[in-house]
């Protein structure tokens, strides 16, 4: 009995041992096949994001034609300056700001239709761009402006069925910047947005000691895109160099500024300054006297813009398209100066087109908007000159397919 016990005692043992080996051959071949997995893997070519494709959107931008706008009188007033523009899906309009300060007639804007030649899907060109209005913006009295009041020089279309009109102001005469709203269609004036004090100027002995710069106020104006009227949106504007108490001689106005955006919420019946931001503008290009930020486009919700930067001198104008990401930006308005800060970071840009590898006339290039569809379905983008009332200078309108965009 005890040899019979004894074998089966054995064959327990044997099957357990079985057991055991089929587990570990069975572990075995786990293991081994995360080793080659993992081999695998770190042997492969993975996608490999960098810092700054986590920051930028992947944009790009094709020139497609550039149609100039004549000079020529429209309802008694001259058809120039125009420095700003704002599409308006809803109509398929333009609405295109004269910088005039009252001076030729009163300050006002012009209705815009577009019209696309097709022929070429996917080379569209401009037709035609037809003036079919003026309409001219009044002030809290409802009378129009007075020569030399405003300086208007950007334009937003907002969902109330308002425009917002952004001046810079003049400094030399200590006349602050304003962002004023007004109803699209009659031009009454609405209401103004406050303004911080330390964008206001003051003169002290002659001599300007806070504020905008002469001619260097609020250049730029834009909205987020989407908005509703029953929502907040959010409007964005920026100075075209920096305050006189923000330069220095490493960042003097008309150079390598650090000038500041502003980031409002805007309802129907109320507005709040939320935030404001350093804008580095680029260094100066050579040859060239003026040098500023002329135009921001905001193109998603997720704090993605357009910026325009142009610079003038020896060489002519010189212009550079940048993306600009606010994200990570440092909260500044509570810095009443940016000189001996040095812990700021402002936002963020990447060159997306220098625009005189175009190899095109390029004039003084302030307004700029998301276009209609191509017919293609693709993005168009606009760019549109300011011709100064200067007879040597043009209006052109610059057209471009805007790809990237999520």
């Amino acid at each position: 009995m005890a040899t019979i016990a004894d074998n089966r005692g054995g064959m327990c043992i044997d099957k357990g041992l079985n057991v055991l080996s089929g587990k570990f051959k069975l572990h075995s071949w786990l293991l081994a096949g995360l080793i080659a997995l993992t081999t695998l893997l770190t042997s492969c070519d993975l996608p490999q994001v960098s810092a700054e494709d986590r920051v930028f959107l992947p944009l790009s931008v094709e020139f497609l034609d550039a149609y100039p706008i004549p000079t020529k009188e429209f309802a008694g007033t001259t058809v120039g300056g125009l420095s700003a523009i704002t599409y308006d899906r809803a109509r398929n309009r333009l609405y295109a700001l004269s910088d005039d300060r009252s001076e030729f007639a009163p300050a006002r804007f012009y209705t815009l239709n577009l019209t696309l030649d097709a022929t070429d899907p996917h080379a569209a060109k401009i037709k035609q761009t037809a003036i079919e209005a003026v309409t001219t913006i009044t002030n809290a009295d409802g009378q129009p402006y007075p020569a030399g009041a405003i300086d208007p020089e950007g334009i937003a279309l907002s969902p109330l069925g308002t425009v917002f009109i952004s001046s810079e102001g003049i400094a030399s005469q200590g006349i602050p910047p304003t962002i004023q709203e007004f109803n699209l269609k009659t031009g009454q004036w609405q209401r103004n947005l406050t303004i911080p004090q330390r964008y206001v100027p003051i003169l002290e002995a002659e001599q300007q000691v806070q504020g905008v710069g002469d001619n260097l106020g609020f250049e730029s104006l834009t909205l987020s895109p989407g908005g509703t009227a029953i929502e907040p949106f959010r409007l964005f504007t920026a100075t075209e160099s920096a305050l006189v108490q923000d330069a220095d001689a490493a960042h003097p106005q008309q150079g390598a500024s650090r000038n500041r955006v502003l980031h409002y919420i805007v309802e129907a019946d109320r507005s709040l300054l939320i935030s404001e931001h350093l804008y580095p503008m680029a260094a100066v290009p050579e040859g060239a006297k003026f040098h500023g930020l002329t135009e921001l486009l905001a193109i998603d919700q997720g704090g993605h813009f357009l910026s325009l930067e142009r610079s003038f001198g020896t060489k002519g104008f010189q212009i550079n398209l940048f993306q600009v990401a606010m994200g990570s930006a440092t909260d500044t308005s509570r810095m009443a100066s940016f000189q001996g800060s040095s812990s700021i970071d402002p936002v963020q840009k990447k060159l997306l087109l220098d625009l005189n590898q175009l190899n095109i006339r390029l004039d003084n290039l302030e307004g700029m908007t998301l276009g209609p569809r191509l017919p293609d379905g693709s993005q168009s983008l606009l760019l549109l000159s300011d011709n100064n009332f200067n007879t040597l200078q043009i209006t052109q309108l610059l057209l471009f397919r805007l790809q990237g965009l999520k």
